[in-house]
């Protein structure tokens, strides 16, 4: 099975660690982050990842050779001229992820113990495209679900009272839940992404390689016709972002005990 660690991003809030290193080399209990996400990867199946750099890529190429690509078959999506953020990355990613498959995509600075085989199991269950990790945690944006179907419906900003997509109307049956930084999205989803990155270029009047463009904004802006579903845990779990030194440090206290 495949899976996708977006590891490019600049890792601006965790300054000033990410003045000299990618965000994805940023330590818990002493073991960088990418190297926990790859085991715990791997403990679930995967055993073929895309791994997209971009801010001090050559550190996290030489961390992966300098573990043996963690005894897997790694694939580095090189974004180093351009970031195309998570819309675009999956998408210059295709050709090591499409297939009949489903893959797991997830960011380098989520440290969680989610069980990964029960969402998994649920996404195939359901005719969705993608299966996104959802929680009722609290924050500034929220997706929102039709609580029956747990079909996404819409996004809202919570400080600004701003709602998408264009012509969105709230409705009493949806619920307001925080995303995870974990999606399983089915290959099928690709000719969407492809026709999207394609209007996205019409937009910014530009012509060849890929756009960049985020995944969410994909989700958000192609709910009303394509199924994009939530998934809530039956079951506790822990997660934490590590994106600023405050998180970072919440996470190392939560999981000092654990054999990473």
């Amino acid at each position: 099975m495949k899976a996708m660690i977006f590891a490019a991003g600049l890792g601006t809030r965790l300054k000033p660690f990410t003045d000299s290193h990618p965000k994805a080399l940023a330590e818990v209990c002493g073991r960088p982050m990418l190297g926990i996400v790859i085991e715990r990867l791997k403990s679930f199946g995967i055993d073929e990842i895309v791994v997209n750099v971009h801010h001090f890529a050559d550190q996290i190429v030489d961390y992966l050779h300098d573990n043996n690509d963690f005894g897997v078959e790694i694939h580095i999506s090189d974004e180093t001229p351009k970031l195309l953020d998570t819309g675009g990355g999956i998408l210059a990613a295709r050709g090591w992820l499409d297939g009949n498959e489903p893959f797991i995509v997830h960011n380098a600075d989520i440290l969680t113990d989610i069980d990964l085989a029960v969402m998994l199991s649920v996404a195939k269950s359901v005719d969705a495209l993608a299966a996104l990790l959802v929680s009722l945690r609290t924050t500034r944006r929220y997706l929102l679900f039709d609580s029956q179907s747990m079909m996404l419906k819409g996004w809202t900003n919570v400080e600004t009272d701003q709602f998408r997509p264009e012509g969105f109307k709230m409705s009493d049956t949806y619920r307001r839940l925080a995303f995870g930084g974990v999606h399983i999205i089915f290959p099928a989803i690709f000719p969407y992404l492809a026709a999207y990155a394609e209007s996205k270029k019409e937009d910014c009047h530009t012509t060849g390689s890929i756009p960049k463009f985020s995944i969410m904004d994909f989700y958000i802006d192609n709910c009303s016709t394509l199924p994009i579903m939530g998934y809530q845990s039956p079951k506790p779990y822990r997660w934490h972002d590590i994106g600023k030194p405050d998180a970072l440090e919440a996470a190392q206290r939560d999981f000092e005990n654990d054999n990473f």
